[in-house]
């Protein structure tokens, strides 16, 4: 690819972290409009609404106002192309999050400054922190009430432990919103229509004061690992403050940094080997196609298509003819691209989570993904016998990709579906529904406690009505403990069988 350095170096790839309903899909929106993709924003609040986010694309999400898939979006901005991974807003979903964080090279926390860190933010910023990533924070909402900006960023710093730095001031909030005062370029940039309040202009320029005084020194490298958070503050429904949130970002972000593999070679994004990892796979993204895609985060070298690639799972040798980009609903057929870009790959069924693909003869494998233990359980049956074919592929499709667990009984093979939490269950009635026009019932088994255990050590007289037998899709076998007392009743009659949460 020519200009592959230059290419390299103007790549941005980022993910919206967010507690449900502080604003990330709006925020999602404010950013493509910047970038030219969509001509107006929409909106996902309430049944009725006719425009949709462009990353909400899933009818039950449009239904339901939520996030529940992530989407990738890309647009040019400034000189530089930006990939956003928006992520799942339920906390059901969080281990699409989860997985979806592990492709990005920095992310933005979006925080309501009426409520504060949330514990969904909470949950999300742990992950983000263990990898050590860059965290862009927006404090969002501040055209209605808010609460104090010292007090949010003091909650900022107390409960997710992390140095911050304020690169804009709010002065006021809500009805006396005065506007933004910019801390580099020290001047006001005044909200739109806003009366004059000088006692809150006051009030704000004392605070102001005290930052300059005793709040943190900026420090480039400790954004660069994560250390310090750079705040801004500003209203995505309102679009203020995403223009200067924006060009702040792409001076401080990263561009595509190094991944390790299993065996803790460092691959350099600039490496002429082409290698990169399936981080989610999504089906019937496009009801009239039916078609499924695995998206590849690219970690070094350019992609070219119809290049060669090996699977390093199944060995596998694989050509990369049909494969896409996303630029907000539209899809297009992709020519090259590089490290931080997300390429959608047509999959006909060979990709799997986590998988790894490189060019050329070096073996490369990238770590495992995380996965969840499910919480939940339902068995799951066709209503209709006659649809056995389409229920099957239904399963199949969307346990690929991996928001819902299945296994079957150890002896009988009827399916049990577990998850994180009950929306997920939902989803996947509705998609079986919608999709492969299917209807579904669930026979709930509730709440267990899931242990993988040794295939050799596996006794059929162990199992019970308290501890159920069952295979994974893998067809390993787990117990299902009705709740932590039974597993402790198990572990104390049988010590030398060895239990694991994950496998």
């Amino acid at each position: 690819m020519e200009n592959f350095e230059q290419e390299l170096k103007n790549r941005r790839t980022f993910a919206i972290i967010s507690h449900p309903d502080a604003g990330k899909t709006t925020l999602t929106e404010q950013l493509l409009l910047h970038g030219g993709v969509i001509r107006e924003a929409g909106t996902v609040k309430g049944r009725g609404a006719k425009k949709m986010a462009s990353s909400d694309w899933m009818a039950i999400e449009q239904q339901r106002g939520i996030s529940v898939t992530s989407s990738v979006l890309q647009f040019d901005y400034d000189g530089k192309r930006i990939n956003i991974l928006d992520t799942p807003g339920h906390e059901d979903f969080s281990e699409d999050t989860y997985r979806t964080l592990m492709a990005v090279d920095s992310v933005v926390m979006v925080v309501d400054a009426a409520k504060g860190i949330e514990p969904q933010t909470k949950k999300l910023f742990e992950i983000v922190s263990k990898r050590g990533i860059p965290v862009f924070t927006f404090f969002n909402k501040i055209d209605r009430d808010a609460r104090s900006p010292l007090d949010l960023v003091d909650e900022l710093e107390s409960i997710l432990g992390i140095q911050a730095y304020p690169m804009n001031w709010p002065i006021g909030s809500g009805q006396i919103l005065q506007g933004i005062y910019d801390l580099k370029e020290k001047e006001l940039i005044p909200f739109k229509n806003a009366a004059d309040h000088p006692e809150v202009r006051a009030e704000g320029m004392d605070e102001i004061e005290l930052l300059e005084d005793a709040g943190n020194e900026f420090d480039e490298e400790a954004v660069a690992t994560g250390k310090l958070t750079p705040v801004f503050f500003g209203s995505a429904l309102a679009n203020f403050g995403v223009t200067e949130f924006l060009r702040e970002y792409l001076q401080y972000a990263p561009m595509p940094s190094p991944v390790k593999t299993v065996d803790d070679q460092v691959i350099e994004p600039d490496s002429s080997q082409f290698t990169g990892f399936v981080f989610k796979i999504q089906a019937n993204m496009d009801p009239r196609h039916r078609d499924r895609i695995a998206f590849v985060r690219i970690v070094s070298g350019a992609f070219e298509r119809g290049m060669d690639v090996t699977l390093e799972r199944t060995g596998k040798k694989l050509r990369l003819a049909n494969v896409t980009q996303f630029m907000a609903e539209e899809r297009e057929n992709v020519q090259g691209a590089v490290p931080g870009d997300i390429i959608g790959v047509y999959d006909t069924g060979n990709f799997q989570i986590g998988d790894t693909i490189f060019s050329g003869k070096k073996e490369v494998r990238f770590p495992d993904l995380p996965t969840f233990t499910p919480e939940f359980f339902n068995k799951v049956i066709a209503k209709d016998v006659m649809k056995q074919k389409s229920y099957h592929k239904g399963i199949t499709q969307l346990v690929q990709e991996g928001t819902i667990q299945l296994y079957k009984s150890w002896n009988s093979n009827e399916y049990i579906l577990g998850a994180v939490g009950q929306l997920q269950f939902e989803v996947f009635k509705f998609r079986m529904e919608n999709e492969y026009n299917v209807e579904i019932q669930f026979e709930p088994i509730g709440s267990k406690v899931a242990r993988w255990i040794d295939p050799d050590q596996v006794d059929e007289k162990m199992a019970s009505s308290r501890n159920l037998l069952v295979k994974d899709r893998y067809d390993r076998p787990v117990f299902l403990f009705e709740n932590q007392f039974a597993l402790n009743w198990f572990k104390d009659k049988y010590p030398d069988v060895h239990l694991e949460a994950k496998m």
